[in-house]
């Protein structure tokens, strides 16, 4: 028979590839509290669902031509269903730590390669140093830093959905490519991102500090804004992982899947017209807005942790889903800082590319002052995202629930496209708020009155008067005022009729120019 003994050969090699580095490297990696890359990719997929590629390559020792051992190269990769809807998985392999380029010499690249053509998402589960000098003594010579997948690695960003795991260290490049992604989630524990680990750290600066000190979550979740959410676990990781993906399509040329749902459209919640409070200087819970107009339990929020003065969810309305955000007064009062810019772009982007709708609920007082905000760039930051905002072409519908001030004020439509906006009778707007803004106005006029305290309050209450949402619609400088409690009805008729506008819009939407 031509396959005689071979097939019994091509069984041992694969059986010895799923012992990963060995029973002593997975017992490690289990008793540091971390799970093996293929339990995890058990956990994520539908039961069954994952084929394997490229499970034969590593690095084999023969011995007098036949096969002594065989260490596998330390990426799993290939295609499985989350939800019944086709992905591709790479899979990082920390029990084989020597190997951290990839012994196999091409499975990643493969498989990103293969979600590019074949259209389908990819899921990165990170776990894995950078670049170690063990990988030059195992070929013999250093290698001039390239990444020729980084042409395939971008264009991915602009037609499937990328999504990133951290579930272990990952230092240089691989931290990189944890931000290469649209999302990415981050473990509170056994979870670590940083440029250059430790002992370089040691070496550079003599600084002695821990990987856990160098790049936890609560750096990059909290401070720098490179990890979007965080999970308890592993488990909860992968849980995240499947949600976001839901609402997104498996590429830009579909579009955003819908499903079934039994929360009434014509929903008219009563708290609607109490949560807004009369003193523009208390606060309210933005986040229990958006759910009380969203589909029951259908919100997901992107960067909780980073920027909160912005909230950005993912929802459904009546089973479709949409990008939602609203300014959080609960955090700098609502203020638009530099962070909050940067958070707004990254999502307005994401919104456009995979044509969800965009939701936004607008009481924005001004952008962020003060000399830390001229540090932070807050200037070049806003330019940057009113230049994402309009370059976008998917629907787009604000509601002014409160403040909508200043320059930061702007951001609250595209004005190149025409896009409704409805506003509530909290709603308030202007170059400048009331407060503040009569002084820098009548300065002089208050200054040289008889009782200059008096003077000032005159000409605020006449300010206030011209501030009523009534007095702007009836110069249709706003289209309509509406009942709060229309307010889930107006939403899920918006993005039932965006649904025709995001036929029309398949495929890559081309960016142009710069962005300051």
């Amino acid at each position: 028979m031509a396959h005689e003994g071979k097939i019994d050969e091509l069984n041992q090699r694969k059986e010895m590839a799923k012992q990963m580095g060995g029973a002593k490297s997975v017992s490690k990696q289990h008793s540091l509290g971390k799970l093996t890359v293929r339990e995890r990719i058990d956990l994520l997929v539908d039961k069954g669902s994952f084929d394997e590629i490229g499970i034969l390559a590593g690095i084999p020792e023969y011995e007098d031509g036949k096969l002594k051992s065989f260490l596998p190269d330390n990426a799993v990769t290939g295609m499985g269903k989350i939800d019944g809807r086709p992905v591709c998985i790479n899979g990082s392999d920390w029990t084989t730590p020597g190997l951290s380029s990839g012994a196999g010499g091409g499975k990643t690249c493969f498989i990103e390669r293969m979600a590019l053509d074949w259209r389908m998402p990819v899921v990165r589960l990170l776990d894995a140093g950078g670049t170690r000098l063990t990988m030059m003594e195992n070929i013999g010579h250093a290698v001039i830093p390239a990444n020729p997948e980084l042409p395939y690695q971008a264009k991915l960003l602009a037609e499937v959905p990328v999504v990133s795991a951290v579930v272990g260290s990952a230092g240089g490049w691989v931290g990189v490519i944890a931000a290469l992604s649209h999302w990415n989630v981050m473990t509170k524990k056994n979870a670590q991102l940083f440029v250059g680990g430790p002992p370089v750290i040691k070496r550079a600066f003599n600084i002695d500090i821990s990987k856990e000190e160098l790049g936890n979550y609560k750096i990059h979740a909290e401070k720098s804004g490179v990890v979007y959410n965080v999970a308890e676990n592993e488990q909860d990781a992968f849980d995240q992982v499947k949600s976001f993906l839901s609402y997104l399509p498996g590429n830009v040329w579909e579009q955003p899947p819908c499903t079934e749902n039994d929360d009434d459209p014509e929903r008219r919640d009563e708290e609607l017209l109490s949560i807004i409070p009369e003193n523009p200087g208390r606060t309210f819970d933005m986040r229990k807005l958006i759910k009380m107009v969203a589909d029951r339990d259908s919100v997901f929020e992107i960067g909780p942790l980073h920027a909160p003065s912005l909230t950005t969810c993912l929802a459904r309305m009546n089973g479709i889903p949409v990008a939602v955000m609203g300014n959080n007064r609960k955090f700098h009062g609502g203020a638009q800082t530099a962070a909050a810019c940067d958070k707004m772009m990254r999502f307005v982007d994401l919104a456009d590319t995979f044509h969800l709708p965009i939701i936004y609920f607008v009481d924005v007082p001004g952008f962020m002052i003060g000399p830390d905000s001229e540090v932070e760039g807050t200037l070049r930051k806003a330019a940057r995202t009113a230049v994402a905002i309009q370059q976008t072409t998917t629907p787009w519908l604000s509601v002014v629930v409160g403040r909508c001030y200043g320059v930061a004020g702007w951001f609250h439509k595209n004005e190149g496209r025409t896009g409704m906006r409805y506003a509530w009778t909290t709603a308030r707007w202007g170059s400048l708020p009331i407060a503040g803004g009569a002084l820098a106005a009548h300065g002089d006029e208050i200054r040289n009155a008889a009782d200059p305290e008096k003077k000032l309050k005159e000409i605020e209450q006449k300010l206030e008067q011209m501030t009523s949402p009534f007095r702007t619609a009836e110069a249709f400088g706003i289209e309509e005022i509406i009942d709060p409690r229309e307010t889930r009805s107006i939403l899920c008729n918006f993005v039932k009729m965006s649904r025709r506008i995001g036929a029309t819009q398949l495929g890559p939407k081309f960016r142009y120019g710069i962005r300051p």
